[in-house]
């Protein structure tokens, strides 16, 4: 179902989502006596879509930014309509045969609280390509402004399904041929010993505990990544950049 309008600040984002063959843009706001290439190339995809366009003043676009640098234009948009796992499957591979043919990427997130994070993850696994992302119901950053803003546009690129019981899912998934790797500092293989070459779902757990008991249980392994310097972890949204590219590595 469709999630509450939001908001999307920017010429980047607002740019990418407007370029979407099936646009969530509702309407676009841009800045009274602002002009150039950008905003007009943002007004031009407006008009191509049916987008309605309004001038409004800079301190109306400065409230609705909500201390984002909104660079003259904010749009009002309908977030991207979480799929089912069945509906995500059935895009990606839609049988364990087609799972073992094709060895999709999926990601999980445990739990991420951060929005940036979450809209860093999505553009990261936008780049990678990501087949798909899943996420809990409960207990997860909202897909709003500010992550949609961090993923410069990339969670408009990526399927993402919500799910109920996120270690159920992992189950399911399990049964229907991935492998589930799940990522921690004490992980017995490192980012660099691990085998990507099989179809996969990498689980990201939350920003300060990490995977929750049941979920890490759920995993088939888990990864680390060595450090070599006096920290004790990496941001999650860095740490998936990390895995995630030295997955594509055998994926080209």
């Amino acid at each position: 179902m469709n999630e509450a309008i939001d908001r999307l600040v920017g010429r980047n984002p607002v740019r990418e989502a407007l370029e979407q063959e099936e646009t969530r843009v509702e309407k676009v706001l841009l800045q009274e006596g602002a002009g150039g290439p950008a905003l007009e190339a943002i007004r031009r995809a407006a008009r191509a879509h049916g987008v309605p366009v309004q001038m409004v003043p800079k301190a109306r676009l400065d409230r609705l930014a909500a201390g984002a640098v909104h660079q003259g234009v904010v749009a009002f948009v309908a977030p991207v309509r979480y799929r089912t796992l069945e509906e995500l499957l059935d895009e990606v591979a839609p049988s364990p045969e087609a799972v073992r043919e094709r060895l999709p990427l999926l990601v999980a997130l445990d739990q991420i609280e951060d929005p940036h994070n979450y809209g860093a993850i999505l553009r990261t696994a936008a780049a990678a390509g990501v087949a798909g992302v899943l996420v809990p119901r409960h207990h997860m950053a909202p897909l709003n402004a500010a992550a949609l803003k961090a993923s410069a546009g990339a969670a408009l690129r990526v399927p993402i399904a919500r799910v109920t019981n996120l270690t159920r899912t992992l189950e399911t998934l399990k049964a229907h041929g991935f492998w589930v790797a799940g990522t921690s500092p004490s992980g017995e293989v490192s980012v660099w010993e691990m085998d990507w070459h099989r179809p996969l779902v990498l689980v990201l757990g939350n920003e300060g505990r990490g995977l929750r008991p049941g979920v890490a249980q759920a995993c088939d392994l888990l990864v680390s990544i060595p450090l070599r310097g006096p920290v004790e972890s990496l941001n999650v949204s860095v740490a998936a950049g990390i895995l995630l590219f030295a997955a594509t590595r055998t994926r080209q």
